[in-house]
């Protein structure tokens, strides 16, 4: 019994990666002033970032119920018998809802999933799914892995300011940093699913620094090995050096960088350097 996997463009996967992992994606939509765009198809991360700092009208949006309906049936349509799908944290996007609705409406089971967690962490419990999968998992063990994934997994932005999550509602607490925002350089964390504030630092560097030793802390902490991942907003060498000090603490060769994805990146803006790392 084929079991297909589907996640969503804010899991950040390389489009190469998740078709060797056999992993759909539904895409959300960026909103620029009148303009609408499609993730991961032509808008860049320089754009979302100039179109911040112009103070530009900038949302997002969560596929529709349909949209995730039409891909669930053309996974039907390729013989899959049953599908997993995964998604960001419930707490900060209506994506999981609307796969659920869909999943209702869908002619085989689909297992819906709440990661609990946001961007390249989403991604990694996809991938801990189609693991399951190739090593004869159910769908119910599937769920579970990446289930158990996003629990386990640690996110970490560092942002230069809290005024773009402060618009959208992003931040759980954040009026606790608010009053200081411009004096301090937030270091905020995924807990239970809501992005919160964590640490208030005075500089970018020591900011960077308490990023490192947080990050090093949790890799000490998985016993059995960890995925990783640095992600940025206009900010790649903050987070080339950041990556270059983490290989190094770490003892790898290299931690791999790479853009944020255009929606996370909408509401964190522009400066943003985030680091995700789940156990294995």
């Amino acid at each position: 019994m084929p079991i297909g996997i589907v996640t969503d463009s804010t899991a950040c996967l390389d489009p190469a990666d998740a078709q060797r992992e056999g992993i759909a994606v539904v895409p959300l939509k960026v909103v620029i002033g009148e303009d609408t765009f499609v993730e991961g198809q032509g808008l860049t991360g320089d754009e979302i970032a100039a179109a911040l700092k112009a103070k530009k009208a900038v949302s997002t949006s969560r596929p529709t119920p349909e949209e995730f309906l039409e891909v669930y049936e053309a996974l039907a349509a390729d013989g899959f018998d049953e599908i997993v799908s995964i998604h960001l944290s419930a707490k900060v996007s209506g994506t999981l809802d609307a796969a659920t609705v869909a999943g209702k409406r869908a002619s085989i089971p689909v297992t819906v999933v709440d990661s609990t967690t946001i961007g390249l962490a989403t991604g990694f419990a996809a991938g801990r799914a189609a693991r399951a999968r190739d090593a004869g998992g159910a769908s119910s063990s599937m769920a579970a892995a990446a289930r158990s994934a996003g629990e386990a997994s640690t996110t970490l932005l560092y942002v230069n300011s809290l005024e773009y999550l402060r618009r959208g509602g992003r931040v759980t607490t954040v009026s606790a940093f608010v009053g200081s925002a411009l004096a301090v350089k937030p270091i905020l964390a995924v807990r239970d699913g809501a992005v919160v504030p964590l640490e208030r630092v005075r500089t970018a560097a020591k900011a960077m620094g308490r990023l490192e030793a947080l990050t090093v802390a949790a890799a000490a902490a998985a016993e059995n090995g960890f995925d990783i991942g640095i992600q940025h907003l206009a900010a790649e060498e903050v987070a080339q050096k950041f990556a270059e000090r983490l290989a190094a603490a770490l003892g790898r060769e290299q931690v791999p960088v790479d853009e944020l994805c255009a929606v996370i990146g909408a509401h964190t803006g522009p400066g943003t350097v985030s680091v995700s790392l789940t156990p294995r």
